[in-house]
């Protein structure tokens, strides 16, 4: 005669810990974004025509990116700093001169410029071909600024600089004569 062990209805050993409840949801694959030239949002600035290439939607709003084509002779906003994201801007084609406080630096295809949080800077396209940016943020909240941008200067009224200074406040962003804004 065979012993079979003792167990309880189920045929699972008593003394065994329970199996965990099981779930009616499966788990679902994270969502990969590809997004193929031509495609994205489009945002015209002025002379500068962004498309955002990722809101933050797929990166649980840690990063949002954007691709630039600034005409040329395209100044850029006022230098300015922001408290609430890095901002990173990889040349494409052409070049980009970013002014850091005093300091300027003429960037060509194949560079990166970094710009942590408080750090005063502005970008412009002095030259006279167009240029092409890769810009990151991290996290995304920046992008909704371009689209906001964008918004404000297509509605009915003339844009002024208190309406400018705002929106830049709503994303802790203060022009770079201004204290450094309190990080977010």
């Amino acid at each position: 005669m065979t012993e079979t062990p003792n167990t309880g209805p189920s045929g699972t050993d008593p003394a065994a810990p329970a199996a965990p409840a099981a779930t009616t949801a499966a788990p679902t694959a994270p969502t990969v974004s590809v997004v193929g030239p031509g495609e994205g949002e489009t945002v015209l600035l002025g002379t500068t025509r962004m498309r955002i290439l990722e809101d933050g939607g797929t990166t649980g709003h840690r990063l949002g990116i954007a691709e630039s084509v600034i005409a040329p002779h395209t100044p850029g906003p006022p230098q300015h700093r922001h408290a609430g994201h890095d901002e990173g801007f990889y040349i494409v084609s052409g070049s980009v001169r970013f002014t850091v406080g005093a300091e300027e630096h003429d960037a060509v295809a194949g560079t990166l410029v970094v710009v942590p949080p408080g750090a005063p800077h502005t970008f412009a396209n002095v030259r006279g071909e167009p240029a092409v940016m890769l810009s990151t943020f991290t996290p995304d909240p920046y992008v909704r600024y371009f689209r906001e941008l964008r918004d404000l200067h297509a509605g009915s009224e003339a844009v002024t600089p208190e309406a400018q200074l705002r929106l830049m406040h709503r994303y802790a962003t203060e022009p770079a004569a201004a204290p450094a804004p309190e990080p977010s």
